[in-house]
C-alpha cells in the first residue's frame, strides 16, 4: 500500500485508536513551542489537524499542508477557522506558499515517510522570515533502530507503513547546510522514564 493510500485509510480513526507517538507529538508540541511567539504558521504534514487546533490559539494565520485528502477533509471537520487555510501538497515539489510568509514552520511524525532532508529543510528555510523558527518533532531514530515504524491496525490487518531512517546528524547536517542555526533538541519519553528508549527528537532551528 502506498504512503497516500495508507494514510487515506488510517484517516478516520486515526485520533481515536491507541498511539502513543501521537499522544506524546501533541503533548511535546505543545510544551516546546508554548515558549516561543508566532503569528504565521506554515505546518507541513498537518494529518486530521491535531496540532493544528493548538496552533491555531496562538497564530494569526496558518497554511497548513498535507498529502493526504481524507486527512485534510477530517481536519477541516474539525477546525472551522477563516484564519486557517488547509491544502493538498506534495512536499517533494516546490510549496505553493510565498517565501518568507512564516514566523515558524512545524514538521510532526512526517519526515520518517521522506528519504531526502535537504529539499524539506530548503524550502523551509525559503519560507520563513528572517529569525524564524523551523520546528522538528519526529520519531526518534533509537526507536527507529528497534523496529518502531508507523502502524495502524485496519479492519483486516496491521499496516506498517514504508519509512526512512534519519540518524540525528542527519538533522543537523541538513540544518547546517540549508542556513540554519541549531537552537535547541530535546528527547521526548514515555512518562519521563529516562531508561528507556526516547520515543520522539524535538528540534528548533532558527533562520540566520
Amino acid at each position: 500500500m502506498s504512503i497516500e493510500k495508507a494514510y487515506n485509510s488510517w484517516a478516520k480513526i486515526y485520533d481515536t485508536n491507541e498511539n502513543k507517538t501521537r499522544d506524546l507529538d501533541k503533548k511535546s508540541t505543545i510544551e516546546i513551542l508554548s515558549n516561543y511567539h508566532f503569528d504565521s504558521v506554515l505546518e507541513l504534514g498537518c494529518g486530521t489537524g491535531k496540532n493544528t487546533e493548538w496552533l491555531i490559539t496562538k497564530a494569526k494565520k496558518i497554511i497548513a499542508l498535507d498529502f493526504s485528502r481524507k486527512m485534510l477533509n477530517e481536519a477541516k471537520k474539525k477546525i472551522q477557522n477563516d484564519n486557517v487555510l488547509f491544502k493538498k501538497a506534495n512536499l517533494l515539489e516546490v510549496w505553493e506558499v510565498a517565501d518568507e510568509f512564516a514566523d515558524l514552520v512545524t514538521v510532526n511524525l512526517t519526515l520518517e515517510h521522506i528519504n531526502d532532508l535537504n529539499f524539506v529543510f530548503g524550502q523551509a528555510y525559503l519560507k520563513l522570515k528572517t529569525d524564524g523558527i523551523f520546528f522538528i518533532n519526529e520519531l526518534h531514530p533509537f526507536k527507529q533502530y528497534n523496529g518502531s515504524k508507523a502502524r495502524f491496525d485496519s479492519e483486516k490487518e496491521t499496516e506498517v507503513l514504508e519509512v526512512y531512517t534519519h540518524h540525528i546528524t542527519d538533522y543537523i547536517n541538513a540544518a547546517k547546510e540549508n542556513g540554519f542555526k541549531l537552537e535547541e533538541i530535546y528527547e521526548q519519553f514515555d512518562d519521563l522514564n529516562k531508561n528507556e528508549i526516547p520515543r520522539l527528537i524535538s528540534i528548533i532551528l532558527r533562520k540566520n
